[in-house]
């Protein structure tokens, strides 16, 4: 399993460079592959971006020539696009209407349909990323003219999107109907508006949260400091689709993520995993570093103390948003130290926020065995994984699932555990405040929010694959 990606945006503020800089850097566990900023002020756009991790990429240097008081950031998982510098966002373009700044986290099913037309009809495309697509429908001639062309493009668009327009006048703030992925908005003691994917990016800039933005909706922040509230589709056409796995896996616990705090849901689905599947043991320990959550809410409601098994260090990546396997297998061992006094003759619940392939899973319960783990009890705060997710999580193919052909039975044999229980979709969806039926879960239960008909593979737009649209 890997991730997708992280947005920010600030509109008004003399100071706006660096603090995206910051904004990024409180998200950056929401990818690390890439990161970059976009910055203007009356007269110009500039732009500054670079493979790797944020504090890779800019020095103080550039962050001062990139100063201009609006500015929007991105940190890139590539879900639809290779990992590439051509694919590196906030993408910047000139169209007959000036230049615009884009940045997305999502993914859009009908990218590969949407630029097969555009090509056929003569357009160019520069990037392998599906919100390129974005650019083009805006450049259109039939889109030019409307009241609010940026909300009227996105209505064009299918799947899951949270996406940041940088304009001559105004910065875009827009989330698609189902609200499958966070965006929220807050303000600077100045007055600046404020834009993230996760509220964490706020407490790093002292920037106070306002609201989320809703889903269908697009908020424009005028220069003038004028903020305008546009709908992509009329209010209540859409069942709203949150995605489960920002609260299992993908956010900050100390973000809160549609209207509720990451950490009190991973523990609220620990204390629901003990109630299902209880078992006596010496300690409860997790498997960082999501994790960590959970087994506090299993602890605190088995009575079970809760231990230290590995010590994690701070220097190696998430192995989830890892391109390759390989370099999964290597990160998980530079990551994690085992604890022997905690594992040596012990008998231990291991607690697990997800399991997706479960190569990198049962690689840590093969260090806990080699440390003298007397006996090994899986428990995973989400449930079993059996469908590709097409809105961007990156295990998209059936085949990459454990849980796709394996049941729990094969699946407790294959990582080497004692015993394997996974929360049921009914304890996980007890455990959020929305109604049940508010949350996407279609990679546990299939039942897909809307119509996959043509779902865009990771590299289903490299010029090699295109002819699969036809």
């Amino acid at each position: 399993m890997r991730h997708h990606c992280g947005l920010f945006g600030i509109a008004g503020h003399p100071d706006a460079a660096r603090l995206t800089y910051l904004g990024l850097y409180a998200q950056q566990h929401r990818g690390q592959e890439s990161a970059g900023i976009v910055t203007r002020d009356d007269r110009a756009f500039k732009r500054s971006v670079g493979m790797g991790l944020v504090t890779d990429v800019f020095t103080r240097r550039r962050l001062e020539e990139l100063a201009n008081p609006f500015a929007i950031g991105h940190v890139r998982y590539s879900t639809t696009g290779s990992c590439h510098e051509v694919n590196i966002q906030p993408l910047l373009v000139n169209y007959s209407r000036g230049q615009v700044a884009v940045a997305h986290n999502g993914n859009l099913i009908n990218a590969g349909l949407l630029r097969k037309e555009y090509e056929e009809h003569g357009a160019i495309f520069n990037t392998t990323s599906d919100t390129e697509v974005i650019v083009h429908l805006l450049a259109n001639p039939a889109h030019l003219d409307k009241r609010y062309p940026a909300a009227h493009v996105l209505s064009h668009l299918q799947g899951a999107y949270s996406v940041l327009f940088l304009f001559p006048n105004r910065m875009v703030a827009a989330r698609d109907p189902y609200g499958f992925r966070p965006l929220v908005l807050g303000r600077m003691d100045n007055g600046a508006v404020v834009v993230a994917s996760e509220t964490c990016a706020f407490d790093i800039i002292d920037a106070k949260f306002w609201r989320e933005v809703e889903p269908g909706e697009a908020v424009a922040i005028y220069d003038d400091g004028t903020v305008q509230s546009q709908r992509i589709t009329p209010p209540n056409t859409f069942r709203p689709a949150y995605c489960i796995f920002e609260q299992i896996y993908f956010a900050d616990p100390a973000s809160d993520v549609f209207g509720e705090n990451v950490h009190e849901v991973r523990t609220a689905m620990g204390a629901r995993l003990a109630t299902e599947a209880p078992v006596d043991a010496d300690a409860v320990v997790a498997i960082p570093n999501c994790a960590r959550c959970a087994a506090l809410g299993y602890a605190r409601q088995s009575g079970i103390p809760y231990g230290r098994a590995f010590i994690t260090s701070h220097y190696a990546g998430r192995s989830f948003i890892m391109p390759e396997q390989n370099q999964r297998n290597l990160t998980v061992k530079m990551k994690l130290n085992v604890i022997k006094p905690t594992v040596k003759g012990k008998r231990l619940i291991v607690v697990e926020d997800s399991v997706v392939r479960g190569t990198t899973t049962r690689g840590k319960i093969g260090t806990l065995r080699a440390a003298g783990a007397k006996e090994i009890h899986l428990r995973v705060a989400s449930p079993p994984i059996q469908h590709p997710c097409y809105f961007g999580i990156d295990f998209p193919t059936r085949e990459e699932l454990v849980a796709h052909e394996k049941n729990v039975e094969e699946i407790r044999a294959y990582l080497g555990v004692d015993s394997l229980h996974y929360l049921s979709i009914e304890g996980m969806l007890a455990c959020v405040k929305h109604p049940g039926r508010h949350y996407c879960t279609a990679c546990f239960s299939g039942q897909y929010p809307m119509n996959v008909d043509h779902p865009v593979s990771k590299f289903a737009l490299e010029r090699f694959q295109l002819q699969m649209f036809e």
